[in-house]
């Protein structure tokens, strides 16, 4: 059997549903989620194969106005993700105008000369109406196609995966048919810890926090053993993501540890502490330490 594959780069600005897509397209959670805007932090590949083509969606941070060497680097990889792919999908949100990330988005998806869809997600949040205008205004950006979707209920996802097999070359696949994510384990449970953190605590604290996983290891009953360090910028947040007795820290390990269990599907242990770096996301030699490396 001949085989295809198709690289989509999945764009956007933040909070539009990027990593919602990815994990619906999947069908399982490989990429973190919250209200919080700028969640994403690293380039995550979430593969879907489908009898003879094999899709790779890139999920990218959120393209923002950076205020720290962190957002530099996420910026960074949101630009250098829509070169050398098949295509690239823009998601947006139903708002009948173009803002000035998306604007920005468009020229550099036009510089590329990559094919480009337009996702119209959160179509389950307005009238069906209230599309016409949001299409008008993105008519004449230069898409080949236009998608309203909502990545939260699936409506149109299936329509959009079909757009994105055009793109498919000739190829063998790039990764095991059974794979759903490049990301290795270890990065998969630090990731699943944050997104705790940013679903239980408020304002700054969590997108100034990262998660270092220290232990990974399995034992001959299948059990998985996890050390995870959570690091914040200042003495406060930390007594804060402890909490009184440390029922804050305590509960967020238990919602962690639920969604390691069922990615890993098997029995984990997870022990967490909580240490100080001041001021991190400035830092270049942190940043990279804590994996946000180009």
């Amino acid at each position: 059997m001949k085989t295809k594959t198709a690289m989509i780069t999945i764009a956007g600005r933040p909070n539009v549903g990027k990593s919602t897509l990815t994990n619906y397209l999947v069908g399982e959670k490989i990429a973190i989620v919250s209200n919080k805007p700028q969640t994403t932090r690293n380039r995550i590949c979430g593969i879907v194969t489908r009898e003879d083509i094999q899709y790779v969606f890139v999920d990218t941070p959120g393209y923002h106005r950076s205020r720290t060497k962190l957002g530099d680097y996420m910026v960074n990889v949101a630009k250098e993700s829509i070169a050398d792919v098949d295509a690239t999908i823009l998601v947006v949100e139903p708002v009948a105008n173009i803002g000035a990330q998306e604007e920005d988005l468009i020229a550099k998806i036009k510089a590329s000369r990559s094919p480009a869809i337009l996702a119209i997600n959160k179509i389950d949040t307005v009238e069906p109406d209230a599309l016409l205008a949001v299409i008008a205004a993105y008519s004449q950006a230069g898409f080949d196609a236009i998608i309203p979707i909502s990545a939260k209920t699936g409506d149109g996802v299936e329509e959009l995966l079909k757009e994105c097999a055009r793109y498919a070359q000739e190829s063998p696949f790039l990764f095991p048919d059974d794979m759903t994510t490049d990301q290795p384990e270890r990065q998969v449970m630090a990731e699943i810890i944050r997104e705790k953190l940013l679903w239980t605590l408020d304002k700054e604290i969590p997108h100034g926090t990262a998660v270092e996983i220290t232990k990974f290891s399995e034992r001959d009953s299948g059990i998985i053993d996890i050390d995870a360090t959570i690091y914040c910028e200042k003495a406060s947040h930390k007594g804060i993501i402890i909490g009184k007795q440390g029922a804050m820290l305590k509960k967020i390990s238990s919602m962690a540890r639920a969604d390691c269990e069922k990615f890993m599907g098997t029995k984990v242990y997870l022990t967490t502490w909580v240490k100080v770096k001041e001021n991190w996301r400035d830092s270049d030699f942190l940043v990279r330490n804590f994996g946000y490396s180009e």
